[in-house]
């Protein structure tokens, strides 16, 4: 049954967008002073808005971005993931389904039996492709020479890569890591619920459980779900 249309994903999608282009173009031109706090604060805005718009690519994977409109979805899904250092929508789609169809598996993409930095480079390698990187480097000289460089490093480039830190730790890392009990059949652990640090640390993508039992669910709404198994238990 096709799910019915609604505006609220659209709604969050732009809303993300827009505050994350609205920061950059800021931030920019924001004089650079390392003595205050204003750098290291817009430097973590603007890598949880870097984080949100992967996030937002990932619903739309998950059909959720725009239920009951293809098209409007995968138009989001494709602006979200280019914005997040050109990462091309149509190579991600299929692997992450491949990730929810073999968890914690060898035909997983994102798994990787080593520890943290064996396994990120290996979840890197996975997504980041050379046209990409020309991409990445051909905008960087561009954007240096309309603003001052450190700044472009700053708010354009760090916050991509620390947002790849967070995507990693809270969305595959953590959460896949290790052995798990029998019958976890998503393989899967899930943050305790806190559901300010949820949001925090990566979009309630720590209620990683919750997210594969049902990746239906937008971001949005996932620690909603958190509460309902949360309830059942107790």
């Amino acid at each position: 049954m096709k799910p019915a249309f609604t505006y609220t994903g659209v709604l969050i999608a732009i809303l993300i967008v827009g505050c994350w282009a609205a920061l950059l173009s800021f931030s920019l031109q924001f004089p650079t002073d390392f003595s205050k706090p204003w750098p290291y604060i817009l430097l973590l805005l603007q890598t949880h808005l870097y984080t949100g718009l992967f996030i937002t690519a990932h619903d739309a994977m998950h059909g959720v971005a725009a239920p009951g409109h293809k098209k409007l979805n995968t138009f989001i899904g494709t602006i979200c993931a280019l914005l997040f250092a050109f990462n091309w929508y149509p190579r991600l789609l299929p692997k992450h389904h491949e990730h929810h169809h073999f968890v914690a598996t060898e035909k997983d993409p994102d798994y990787h039996g080593g520890g943290f930095w064996p396994w990120y480079f290996s979840f890197l390698k996975q997504y980041i492709t050379w046209p990409q990187m020309l991409a990445m480097a051909i905008t960087f000289n561009l954007l240096k020479y309309s603003f001052p460089i450190e700044n472009v490093i700053l708010y354009w480039m760090l916050p991509a890569i620390l947002a790849t830190f967070q995507l990693f730790y809270f969305g595959t890392y953590q959460p896949h890591k290790g052995e798990h009990e029998a019958g976890n059949r998503h393989k899967s652990t899930t943050l305790k619920r806190n559901h300010l640090w949820a949001f925090l640390s990566c979009y309630f993508f720590g209620y990683h459980y919750e997210h594969h039992e049902k990746p239906y669910l937008p971001w949005w709404k996932l620690y909603q779900e958190k509460d309902r198994l949360q309830q059942r238990v107790s």
